[in-house]
């Protein structure tokens, strides 16, 4: 049978899981209103960041009660750390799906300059990202933590295109330029949501092989703890 400390780890565990749908959610949301110039979504979008931001802070405040109430050790404490890390990684994932969201309201105001392509796709690896780093967290599974950090590069490739593609534009036609800036920043933004993937991918191989990580999931630099 479960002992209660067990059954508390489980629901520290679901409430990561449901933040982290929200999360997706808002990210869905902000790059749909995006594409469909839809105006009302960004808003709704926006407004539901307050329910991220709670469970945020519910989590951290159930981690600590954990932590101060059983004092564990070993694999349950880096269960515990590596779910606040977790916490932060989510909720900033929601901050960027505001910001995103914030630069649709702003771009709904004038025709569309481009049709959209990269971005779309760079929202379809980054939230890809998210899902398995969730699984590989719930599952422990550090090859897939793994290709979540192998996937960041693709991420990383797709932003400077689309850098280098809207910089033309704005060389080109200077009334281009507040328009083009917009989705340079929605760009970066879907970067920082691949890297918050990845830092959450470091996260789970910590908590799963006391492995530290740093940047890249490359074999030479891991450094084992302990």
């Amino acid at each position: 049978m479960e002992t209660h400390f067990q059954q508390e780890l489980n629901k520290l565990k679901e409430n990561l899981l449901k933040m982290a749908g929200l999360t997706e959610k808002a990210i869905t949301n902000a790059v749909e209103a995006l594409i469909k110039r839809d105006t009302p979504l960004a808003e709704k979008t926006i407004a539901e960041d307050a329910a991220i931001n709670q469970m945020e802070i519910l989590i951290d405040d159930y981690c600590l009660k954990l932590l101060a109430l059983h004092q564990p050790l070993a694999a349950d404490l880096r269960f515990i750390t590596s779910a606040i890390r977790i916490n932060t990684e989510l909720e900033r994932i929601g901050d960027q799906a505001v910001n995103i969201a914030e630069r649709v309201i702003s771009l709904n105001q004038e025709p569309q300059l481009k049709p959209y392509i990269d971005i779309p796709r760079m929202a379809e690896i980054t939230k890809a990202m998210l899902k398995d780093v969730l699984d590989a967290f719930v599952n422990g599974d550090t090859d897939l933590a793994r290709s979540v950090c192998e996937r960041d590069d693709q991420v990383d490739g797709l932003n400077d295109q689309v850098f280098r593609e809207l910089l033309t534009y704005m060389i080109a036609d200077s009334k281009t330029i507040t328009r083009a800036v917009h989705l340079i920043i929605v760009s970066r933004c879907l970067e920082r949501i691949a890297d918050h993937a990845t830092n959450i991918a470091e996260g789970v191989i910590f908590m799963v092989k006391a492995l530290v990580i740093k940047h890249r999931a490359d074999a030479k630099s891991e450094e084992k703890i302990g």
